[in-house]
C-alpha cells in the first residue's frame, strides 16, 4: 500500500503565494508520475499540474505561468508552487500519484486533500 501525505494549504490574499508538498511512502518500486488536482463543491476534480518520471510537465490552462510543479525523486515528493493566487483558485487540492508497487503492478493513489482559500 502507498500513502500520500500533503501539507501547505491555507488562507492567502489575492496575489499571494503558497507551496503545497506531498510525499509518498509505502510499497514503492517506481513512481510513474505525480501531480495535483483540485475540486470545488459541485464540480468534478480536475488536473492542476503533473510531472512524470522524466520531468515532463502538464498544466491546466488556468494556472499556466502562475503555478510550477516539481519533484524530488530521491524522496518521492512532489511540490506545487502557486504564485499570483486568485479567488478562483480556492479549492481542495489533492495530491495524486501513479506508482509501481513491484515490476508489474501499478496503482493510482490520492492524498487526503488540503484546503487552499484565496480571499481578501
Amino acid at each position: 500500500q502507498v500513502q500520500l501525505a500533503e501539507s501547505g494549504g491555507g488562507l492567502v490574499q489575492p496575489g499571494g503565494s503558497l507551496t503545497l508538498s506531498c510525499a509518498a511512502s509505502g510499497s514503492i518500486f517506481r513512481v510513474i508520475a505525480m501531480g495535483w488536482y483540485r475540486q470545488v463543491p459541485g464540480k468534478e476534480r480536475g488536473l492542476v499540474a503533473s510531472i512524470n518520471s522524466g520531468g515532463a510537465v502538464d498544466y491546466a490552462d488556468s494556472v499556466k505561468g502562475r503555478f510550477t510543479v516539481s519533484r524530488d525523486n530521491a524522496i518521492n515528493a512532489v511540490y506545487l508552487q502557486m504564485n499570483n493566487l486568485m479567488p478562483e483558485d480556492t479549492a481542495v487540492y489533492y495530491c495524486n500519484a501513479r506508482i509501481y508497487s513491484d515490476y508489474r503492478n501499478w496503482g493510482e493513489f490520492w492524498g487526503q486533500g488540503t484546503q487552499v482559500a484565496v480571499s481578501s
